[in-house]
C-alpha cells in the first residue's frame, strides 16, 4: 500500500510533464497549463504521506519548498478558489503537520542520514546538490512569474531542471536505482524539448 502511494505520486509528476509537453506542442510555444500545477500539488501531497509512512525525512523536506509555489501558481491562474474550501484548508495544513513530524524525528534522521554505510559522503553531497538544484527551479519560476503577475515556465526553469536532473541521473546510476533513473530520464526529454521550443520559436 505504501509503495502504491509513492507510485501514484510519480504518475502525477510524469503526467504533469506529459500534459505540459502536449499542450506546448499544440500551442507551438511553451505554456504553463493549470493541469501542470494541479498534478504537481496532488503528487506533492501524496509524497508527503509516502514520506510520512516510510519515516523518510528527506522526502518530506524535498516537497516543502515547492509545495506552496504550486498553490501560488494555481491562485494566480484563478484555479485555487475553485477547490472546495475544506480541501484547501487540508492542503494548507498538511505541510505544517509534516514539519511537526520532522522536528520530532530530526535527531534520528540526522544520525541515520549521515551514517549510512551504503552511501559514501561524496556521493551523498553530489546527490543532495542535484536535489537542491532541481528544487530551486520552482523558486526561480515563482520569482520570475511573481514579477510579471502571471504563471510562466521560463527558459531558466527548464535549464535548471535539466541541470539538476542530469546530476540526479548520474547519482542514480552510481546507486543502481532504476526507479530514479527511469523517472528522471523521462523528464530529460521534456526539458530538452521545451528549451528547443523556446530557442526556436515558430514564426507565423
Amino acid at each position: 500500500m505504501i509503495y502504491i502511494i509513492g507510485f501514484l505520486a510519480q504518475v502525477c509528476f510524469s503526467g504533469r510533464l506529459l500534459f505540459q509537453w502536449i499542450m506546448s506542442e499544440k500551442a507551438k510555444q511553451v505554456v504553463s497549463p493549470s493541469i501542470f500545477w494541479l498534478l504537481s500539488l496532488l503528487g506533492s501531497y501524496l509524497l508527503f504521506f509516502y514520506g510520512w509512512l516510510r519515516s523518510d525525512f528527506a522526502i518530506i523536506l524535498g516537497q516543502l519548498i515547492s509545495y506552496y509555489i504550486y498553490i501560488w501558481n494555481l491562485d494566480i491562474k484563478n484555479e485555487w478558489k475553485k477547490i472546495p474550501r475544506p480541501i484547501r484548508y487540508l492542503l494548507i495544513a498538511t505541510p505544517f503537520m509534516a514539519i511537526g513530524y520532522m522536528l520530532n524525528e530530526l535527531q534520528d534522521f540526522i544520525r541515520e542520514f549521515f551514517h549510512n554505510e551504503d552511501i559514501p559522503l561524496w556521493l551523498l553531497i553530489w546527490g543532495s546538490l542535484g536535489q537542491i538544484i532541481f528544487t530551486l527551479r520552482f523558486i526561480y519560476q515563482w520569482i520570475y512569474s511573481r514579477k510579471r503577475q502571471k504563471s510562466l515556465l521560463p527558459l531558466g526553469f527548464w535549464v535548471i531542471s535539466l541541470t539538476g536532473s542530469c546530476i540526479i541521473v548520474s547519482y542514480a546510476l552510481v546507486r543502481h536505482d532504476p526507479v530514479l533513473i527511469l523517472g528522471q530520464s523521462t523528464g530529460l526529454i521534456v526539458y530538452i524539448r521545451n528549451i528547443w521550443i523556446m530557442k526556436h520559436p515558430k514564426k507565423e
